[in-house]
């Protein structure tokens, strides 16, 4: 991997991870693009940039990593648990579902999904949670329930779990916090269990590229999720959805 590949996937990563737009499926069709082989040392690489992203959240959120949030993060490994679970129960069968067609699929379906949601989506200022400290056991549940459905390539974890929390009565803002503080257990198991299982490939890595890769996600991601905050005070998720719709008939074209 060169230092080129690595500053593309990087920013890739890093714009993608927390966005709704499945950056799993743009790392793979990136990673097609490039030419680059789906080898050990790049799901190492993988793992770096993965790490960064989870650190550009721990930036942005640093005064939630406080004992005094005990309450928040309680709700927020309840939300993890069905993804922990199944992901880990099915872990064979989901590998044996990325391909770019799979990926395609998805991205299409979740675009209608998110069309959907917000066409029949009707705030009620009084009703909407607005801080995600005020989101109950039930809802945390109901938002991890959804989240499962990330395991399908293409997806997109914030995707889930955004239109999970809004379906159960968060707002666009507090919906996408949440599942920026619900990245970091997600995030955190994936890093860890692939840091295990690829550890020795980091010898066999260009260090100088892990290096940037995880400099550049790191970056990208911590300004992409203010900015993602910013835009959701004024838009809705009507742009994302049209996007994927779009990428997801793209690569079904390019693919066939």
């Amino acid at each position: 991997m060169t230092i080129y590949d690595s500053i593309i996937l990087g920013v890739i990563e890093g714009f993608t991870e927390f966005l709704p737009i499945s950056s799993t499926g743009h790392l793979i069709v990136a990673s097609e693009f490039l030419g680059i082989d789906q080898t050990n040392v790049t799901k190492a690489y993988e793992v770096i940039i993965q790490f960064a992203a989870i650190l550009a959240v721990v930036f942005n959120y640093k005064e939630k990593f406080t004992l005094k949030h005990i309450n928040l993060w309680t709700k927020v490994f309840l939300a993890f648990l069905p993804i922990g679970i199944v992901g880990f129960i099915f872990s064979h069968q989901i590998k044996e579902l990325f391909s770019i067609n799979i990926v395609a699929i998805m991205f299409i379906v979740g675009g209608i999904v998110f069309l959907l949601v917000e066409k029949f989506y009707i705030p009620n200022e009084k009703e909407l949670i607005n801080d995600v400290e005020d989101v109950s056991i039930k809802q945390s549940l109901w938002i991890g329930i959804a989240q499962v459905f990330a395991l399908i390539p293409g997806t997109s974890r914030a995707g889930s779990t955004i239109i999970g929390a809004l379906l159960v009565g968060l707002s666009r803002k507090a919906s996408a916090e949440f599942s920026f503080l619900l990245a970091f257990p997600v995030m955190s198991a994936v890093t860890a269990y692939d840091l295990l299982k690829h550890y020795h490939e980091f010898s066999g890595a260009n260090l100088e590229a892990l290096a940037v890769g995880f400099v550049v996600s790191f970056a990208v991601a911590y300004v992409t999720i203010k900015l993602f905050l910013k835009f959701l005070e004024k838009f809705t998720f009507v742009a994302f959805g049209v996007y994927r719709i779009l990428f997801g008939v793209l690569l079904l074209s390019t693919s066939s």
